[in-house]
């Protein structure tokens, strides 16, 4: 507990995982409703359905290698918490 107390332990890894899977499917539901609009569409829709096809694909994709990207600098953090600490133990 003293470790989060201090800031020495990170919980943001944890929530950015959270704020993932609330995000995927966020952009899941954003890209289903714009291939539904554009199948209902009078006219014009045909580009609203395509860009929620790719929205569909590409877009949980890329929010997954932002998110991941955000964890690997907390890992690094640690990595290096690590090496100072062995580095006192053998001083």
């Amino acid at each position: 507990m003293d470790d989060y107390l201090t800031f020495r332990k990170m919980i943001t890894p944890i929530i950015i995982q959270v704020v993932f899977w609330i995000g995927a499917v966020l952009i899941a539901l954003y890209a289903l409703w714009e291939i539904f609009s554009g199948a209902t569409a009078n006219y014009g829709g045909g580009s609203l359905v395509l860009r929620g096809l790719v929205e569909l694909i590409l877009g949980p994709l890329f929010w997954r290698i932002f998110c991941e990207l955000l964890i690997v600098i907390f890992r690094i953090n640690d990595t290096l918490t690590e090496i100072r600490a062995e580095k006192k133990s053998k001083k």
